[in-house]
Parts: C-alpha cells; sequence; structure tokens
C-alpha cells in the first residue's frame, strides 16, 4: 500500500487510481462517522460520496505541516467534511433523519484492534445516541464525538450558543434515563 502522503499527492494531481485508493481506504472510517448523524444506509452511502467529492474538489486546502502527522492531521480535516455534509442533509431533511436497518459490516471495530468489546460497545453507543430526539442527538454527536465546540455548534445548525449547551445536557440526560433502563432490564432477566 501506498503512503498516505503519495496518495495524496496524487489526488492533487486528480489522478483516478489515487482517488480511489483513497476513497477504498477511507471509506469505512467516513461511513461510521455519517452514520452517527444519517441512520438510513442508503442516505449515508450518498452522504459519504457527496463528502469525497467535497474532499477531491478540496485537496488544494489540505495543509499538514508536519509529515508525521499526516494520517492524524487528514483523518481529521475528512472528518470535518464528512460531518458537515451529514449536517446539512439533515438541514435538507429538516433534522429529521430517515430510519433504516444497518448492516452488520458497518459495525467493524472502530480502531482494528480487533478488540470485540470495543465493537460491541461502539455499536451499543450508536443505538442509544439514535434514541435522542433529532436536535440533541446532532449537538451530543458534534460535542462529545465529533469535538466541535459550542459555538461552532450553533454557527452549524442555526442556533444560539445556550441552545447548543441545553441541548447537550438534555442529552445527556436522556442517554443516562436509557443506560438506567437497559441496565433495569438486564438486571431484571437475571433474577
Amino acid at each position: 500500500m501506498k503512503s498516505l502522503s503519495h496518495i495524496i499527492e496524487g489526488c492533487l494531481n486528480n489522478d483516478q487510481r489515487f482517488q480511489k485508493a483513497l476513497y477504498e481506504q477511507f471509506y469505512g472510517y467516513c461511513l461510521k462517522i455519517v452514520f452517527r448523524y444519517i441512520y438510513k444506509y442508503e442516505t449515508a452511502v450518498d452522504v459519504v460520496n457527496d463528502g469525497y467529492v467535497k474532499v477531491f474538489r478540496n485537496f488544494k486546502n489540505f495543509k499538514c505541516d508536519n509529515p508525521d502527522d499526516i494520517n492524524k492531521v487528514f483523518m481529521g480535516w475528512v472528518k470535518r467534511i464528512m460531518v458537515n455534509t451529514a449536517i446539512d442533509e439533515l438541514r435538507r431533511q429538516n433534522m429529521m433523519p430517515d430510519i433504516g436497518a444497518i448492516p452488520d459490516d458497518v459495525w467493524e471495530e472502530p480502531d482494528k484492534s480487533g478488540n470485540a468489546d470495543q465493537g460491541i460497545l461502539y455499536k451499543e453507543l450508536v443505538s442509544q445516541v439514535k434514541k435522542l430526539p433529532p436536535s440533541y442527538r446532532a449537538v451530543f454527536n458534534m460535542y462529545v464525538i465529533d469535538g466541535f465546540s459550542h459555538q461552532e455548534i450553533a454557527d452549524q445548525l442555526g442556533i444560539s450558543v445556550g441552545t447548543s449547551k441545553s441541548s447537550l445536557s438534555k442529552a445527556r440526560v436522556h442517554l443516562q434515563k436509557y443506560i438506567n433502563e437497559d441496565t433495569q432490564e438486564i438486571n431484571a432477566a437475571y433474577k
């Protein structure tokens, strides 16, 4: 496999071989990011593809000063593009994503370490976040998982900073409630 810096260089030259290599290498990563916002598989795939179009169009804007950090910086840059593309889709849907089945192969472990427990926890987290009302879910994903500031969330979603903070607080309360309910169900099943 070619190094990421070599692939990026090929993409900057609009070489389709390198674009395909990049697409294949990061497709699963991008799909997982988008699934935190868009729950219908077909729509999520479309959003990922739209995100890749933005990635390829904006390669000239990608900057990494330290070659040792290129993987980390590039993944952060792609993540931001995918999140923004997913949010654009949510806006088109008035913050109400379609919910559909998600194929099991999407739930491979996020870090490829082979830790099955982590893959199960990731799937469970996504299923709990999926239960949140759409506005709380978007703020939770953006703040907790994707690392946006409340100001960035407010700007992206067209809400106030106070509304962003309030939505995050309410999302946490809802998640705690869901977790407590699940724990009670599990405890009742083993009695």
